[in-house]
């Protein structure tokens, strides 16, 4: 990753910008130098910036203040697409242009959503609940062009098999890890990753929170090009 710098605008907008590469966009998403694209992460995680700053394209980040509760009945799969959709378009009001990204991420273990920890002893119940199983990890990526409304999103399945945990491994990988920011106490990026028995899905950065390969698709549909030629392949 190349050397970052940021800014922070009014607002509350937080500007990342990771390399100082020149892209190639259609008019409406040039900034006033033609050369940075005006894109917005809509959200507070730390994870989610990390994962689109690999991309090297300048963006801003403001957190979407929005009810993240389930409704009524809500599956997995529906609920990370609402999110994610309302998350991006919280955003998108707010401002006359340029792309706007919201992410959400869920897991699910025998029909039960399972989000981020409340607390220690939440983590360490969803994971001896998870231990020796199999869940689905859920991500919702969705883009809206905040100029003319149009809207593209998508779901990312991840299945993941853990280990067999006892007690003991769990608090030790709780001490260490401290993962009470990650959906179902699970940082696979860190030591997470030793719970695991097996894991299968086509997109690894959703496994983190942001699917990349299905945000790269959704960027190129809208002229963003991170490598010339790619997008029209």
């Amino acid at each position: 990753m190349g050397a970052k710098a940021a800014r922070k605008d009014e607002g509350g907008v937080h500007w990342t910008q990771s390399s100082r590469r020149n892209f190639k966009f259609p008019g409406r998403f040039m900034s006033k130098t033609n050369q940075i694209p005006k894109l917005t992460l809509a959200s507070s995680s730390p994870y989610r910036k990390e994962l689109l700053a690999r991309l090297g394209l300048p963006f801003a980040v403001q957190a979407p203040d929005i009810d993240e509760s389930p409704n009524p009945g809500e599956t997995g799969r529906a609920l990370v697409i609402r999110l994610a959709l309302e998350k991006a378009m919280a955003v998108a009001t707010q401002l006359p242009e340029g792309l706007i990204i919201g992410s959400d991420q869920v897991a699910v273990n025998a029909g039960q959503i399972i989000g981020k920890p409340r607390d220690r002893d939440d983590a360490i119940a969803q994971l001896t609940q998870a231990s020796g199983r199999e869940i689905c990890l859920y991500t919702g990526v969705a883009l809206i062009n905040a100029a003319c409304g149009r809207t593209q999103s998508d779901v990312v399945i991840y299945r993941v098999r853990y280990r067999t945990l006892n007690p003991r491994q769990i608090v030790h990988y709780l001490d260490l890890e401290q993962p009470y920011g990650c959906c179902g106490s699970l940082r696979s990026e860190g030591l997470g990753i030793a719970l695991l028995d097996s894991i299968r899905g086509d997109d690894p950065s959703a496994l983190i929170g942001l699917p990349l390969i299905r945000l790269i698709g959704m960027l190129e549909a809208e002229g963003v090009e991170l490598i010339p030629g790619l997008g029209s392949v």
